[in-house]
């Protein structure tokens, strides 16, 4: 049975956020605002000492995809809308084991945020310099969840088109969704549910890799079936010591970490 996961080599990565811009395009995710980092693909960073003697770390974070997924067991979903073949729970589980969010069933209620070890309700602003960090966002009721493309303001006026204009031109609401959906969620969010990484789920139906994995100038990204014995990802985890999240949470994350990271100039 296919297994996916994602390896993150810290010796690799070089903290570039090639990642994360990758991902906010990919998946049309809004910025910072109301407590919530919107950041599928984010970053705890930490520097230590000072001017001249210091260190920087960055460890790059996402939805950890679960086997013993949390946010599931106490999503209550809506049971109105349950029937043959359709579980209520807006959480589930894709057969390759991916933890997608059915936005339709979700109601609002942030129990999968206050549950997951790797989330926070409310971010402070210890989440600006990436100190803490939150991989389900809550979108706010009876908000824009895309209040950019409505914006009118340029800018530079009268030289950059503002928000607004660009999604005229584009002749869409947003002029950055993707080619497909991603499994059942929708390139724009309604207000008042819950969002997070899909490991791409739509890519990775049509062959592709996800975007974080992708766009990674330093391949620190390794992606694929963690129970093929020919796949990388599994050859690695063989190989290398790894380490994951939170471990004695219990929850089984299948993003695993290897190697140290190592500050460039």
């Amino acid at each position: 049975m296919t297994k996916l996961g994602m390896v993150i080599d810290l010796g690799r990565c070089v903290g570039c956020g090639a990642c994360a811009f990758a991902c906010k395009a990919e998946n049309n995710t809004r910025t910072r605002a109301d407590g919530q980092s919107f950041n599928w693909a984010d970053f705890v960073m930490r520097t230590e000492g000072e001017f001249p003697n210091t260190r920087h770390f960055v460890m790059p974070v996402l939805c950890n995809h679960c086997d013993d997924a949390p946010c599931i067991k106490v999503c209550p979903g809506n049971p109105k809308k349950a029937g043959p073949g359709n579980p209520y729970k807006a959480l589930y589980k894709t057969p390759e084991g991916i933890t997608l969010h059915k936005p339709e069933l979700c109601v609002g209620c942030g129990d999968c945020q206050k549950k997951c070890p790797y989330s926070h309700e409310k971010l402070d602003d210890a989440s600006l310099d990436g100190r803490t960090y939150s991989v389900i966002s809550l979108n706010a009721m009876d908000e824009e969840p895309q209040p950019y493309w409505a914006d009118k303001t340029s800018a530079i006026p009268g030289c950059t088109a503002s928000g607004l204009e660009t999604a005229a031109r584009a002749g869409a609401r947003t002029p950055a969704m993707n080619a497909w959906k991603g499994g059942d969620l929708q390139p724009i969010r309604s207000d008042d549910v819950v969002e997070k990484c899909t490991f791409c789920y739509h890519r990775v139906l049509n062959g592709l890799q996800p975007a974080c994995v992708e766009v990674c100038p330093s391949q620190a990204r390794i992606f694929g079936d963690k129970e093929d014995p020919d796949s990388k990802i599994s050859q690695l985890l063989k190989k290398e010591k790894s380490f994951r999240l939170k471990e004695e949470a219990g929850t089984k994350p299948n993003v695993h970490y290897i190697g140290k990271y190592s500050p460039r100039a």
